[in-house]
């Protein structure tokens, strides 16, 4: 019966004793996931441990902690899906709005009539640095590039029009109001409320979800009409909720589209169109200054 070789009395498991006293990593291929410690030069050489993992590092080390679902990658646990950011849709969908949704391309349809009796102008509709009492800021105002649109036209109920078109960007930079329309003189304002509304329908990209209706809040002087659109980015961006509300006077007709990520996203049926038709008689007052 023959002895067997004596075993070195520092080498535990698998692997070859490291100069430095630590074992080996790469005698570990039953636990290739755990990563190796180095020896703290205080502790002096490591004690092998069960099958030949190294042991457990102690103080002072710092350890990373396991990270749960949602840790960085490499660790096994795929990260949690973003929240999606409506932002960019909002954006991108009401500076469609403005060029189209709600621009003032049913303006000029008809020529000046006969017969018909035009007030005078005494108010024009302005576009303030800061809407709702400072909620909203100007970030884009087209009056000026759609004025264009209104040259050499007409409309037999509207004379002496001026565009009045603008975005503005909530504090958070991610609710959008729009308004669009102009003051002059209207001989005919329900018609012209009306028309605002229905030129919305009709943008290319738009449906009309929740058809126009009165809407006019407690207060108020004139008639406002609120409707709510489905609007769709070109090349299948997305889709967005969309309420506007229009008013008009003898001097001055606008629509107001009032979109946050959260109104973007609920279902037609679901927009308080009350509280857009409040915010829409707060924007004419601020907008709606006398001339002169």
């Amino acid at each position: 019966m023959s002895t067997p070789p004596h075993q070195p009395p520092q080498q535990g498991g698998y692997g070859t004793p490291n100069p430095y006293g630590a074992q080996s990593p790469y005698g570990q291929p039953q636990f290739p996931q755990q990563a190796p410690y180095p020896p703290h030069p205080q502790q002096g050489h490591p004690q092998p441990g069960y099958g030949g993992q190294p042991p457990h590092p102690q103080p002072p080390y710092t350890q990373q902690p396991y990270p749960g679902p949602g840790g960085p990658a490499g660790w096994g646990a795929p990260p949690p899906p973003k929240k999606k950011n409506n932002a960019g849709l909002i954006v991108g969908i009401t500076l469609a709005v403005i060029a189209a949704v709600l621009g003032l391309s049913w303006f000029g349809n008809n020529v000046v009539g006969g017969g018909e009796s035009f007030p005078a102008a005494e108010y024009r509709l302005t576009v303030p640095p800061t809407l709702l009492d400072g909620r909203y800021k100007l970030a884009d105002d087209r009056s000026a590039a759609t004025q264009d649109q209104l040259a050499g036209t007409s409309e037999k109920t509207i004379k002496d029009a001026k565009s009045a078109v603008a975005q503005y960007t909530s504090a958070s930079g991610t609710g959008v109001l729009v308004i669009s329309g102009l003051h002059g003189r209207i001989a005919d304002p329900d018609a012209a409320r009306d028309k605002l509304l229905s030129g919305a329908g009709d943008a290319d990209g738009t449906t009309v979800a929740v058809p126009a209706k009165d809407v006019t809040p407690a207060g108020s002087e004139v008639p406002v009409s609120c409707q709510v659109l489905v609007t769709e980015q070109a090349g299948g961006g997305g889709k967005a909720t969309l309420p506007v509300c229009a008013w008009a006077d003898d001097n001055t007709s606008a629509s107001v589209a009032l979109v946050t990520p959260e109104t973007a996203t609920k279902s037609p049926e679901e927009i308080d169109l009350k509280a857009v038709a409040e915010a829409t008689v707060k924007v004419r007052e601020e907008t709606r200054r006398p001339i002169g």
